[in-house]
């Protein structure tokens, strides 16, 4: 397949191959997320200005490099800058997939979904004021650091305080520990970009080509922070099918209302690919797990052979 881009404009030549496939689903036809992110808000809302969008995107790289005033250098290997980014164009997916099948996807609903997005880990950055030497500290409750990360962002760029309310709600639906039916949305569309955001953060990571490499990062952020729900590494990758399985998919298809399969309607409608690649890659990635636990059953140096993938490429 060959892939010429510009703005939202494609040529699609039909035969892709794994490579090809790769590149479409991590970043679009060019190798920066921002260009099919600006492309798809373009496709939804042609008339909403990206100049905040496009200023937050570069701002978010610098809160992780430790450029941006205020802030040292992201220093956990699990919700780093890439996470972030992945989470960010998963969301514009899920906003153009609902466009497609026929929802009415606001600017509001928009706006409330990618501002956030960008936030929804930035409680795991430490400041320069902090004596905490590793972000992974902050891993319990850390949604509600990343909400005061946000709101002095926005309130520096003078937006309302209503939109902040509405993203404070959205940003909690990142929560894992928390149900968002609990919740007290300020407005139906801060709900709908709630589904969205809290639908993406699990597609997003559970579907990255480097997800079971990256587990072992996972458990020592847990580690760091305090959190005891495995006594290794080793643990947290044997339970990942059980959790998908047995909480994720409810999450996913109860709690958030199915919003994940709206991705379907994106990829027919974006790329002409009739398929959810997210879920693919997330059956991908367990069934493999699932292989490999078969013949290192709980040998972690065994497993470490069949995960090759380098993460941070």
């Amino acid at each position: 397949m060959y892939l010429a881009a510009k703005g939202p404009t494609l040529t699609i030549v039909k035969g892709m191959n794994h490579q090809q496939l790769t590149k479409i689903f991590e970043s679009g036809a060019t190798s920066d997320p921002l260009d099919e992110i600006l492309s798809l808000v373009a496709l939804i809302q042609p008339t909403f200005n990206p100049f905040l969008l496009r200023q937050l995107h570069h701002d978010t790289a610098r809160l992780f490099a430790g450029t941006y005033p205020g802030f040292r250098a992201s220093n956990t290997q699990y919700h780093d800058l890439k996470h972030t980014y992945s989470v960010v164009l998963a969301t514009a997916r899920l906003l153009h997939g609902l466009t497609c099948a026929g929802q009415d996807v606001s600017i509001q609903v928009m706006e409330q979904s990618l501002y956030s997005a960008y936030f929804h880990d930035t409680g795991l950055l430490t400041k320069t004021s902090d004596q905490a030497l590793s972000g992974a500290i902050y891993i319990q409750n850390h949604e509600e650091r990343s909400i005061t990360v946000m709101t002095q962002y926005l309130e520096s760029n003078n937006l309302s305080h209503t939109l902040i309310q509405e993203c404070t709600a959205v940003i909690k639906c990142t929560d894992l520990t928390l149900d968002p039916r609990d919740i007290a949305f300020p407005s139906p569309a801060s709900k709908l970009a709630g589904h969205i955001l809290g639908s993406a953060d699990i597609l997003a990571q559970m579907a990255d080509r480097c997800y079971l490499e990256r587990l072992p990062s996972l458990f020592q952020e847990h580690k760091d922070g305090g959190l005891r729900a495995y006594d290794s590494a080793i643990e947290l990758i044997q339970d990942t099918t059980f959790f998908y399985h047995n909480t994720i998919t409810a999450r996913l298809e109860k709690t958030f209302t199915n919003t994940a399969q709206a991705m379907q309607a994106h990829f027919h409608e974006r790329w002409q690919i009739n398929d959810n690649l997210y879920y693919t890659n997330i059956g991908n990635n367990l069934n493999y797990l699932k292989k490999i636990l078969q013949t290192c059953e709980d040998k972690m140096e065994c497993l470490e052979t069949f995960l090759k993938r380098n993460p941070t490429s």
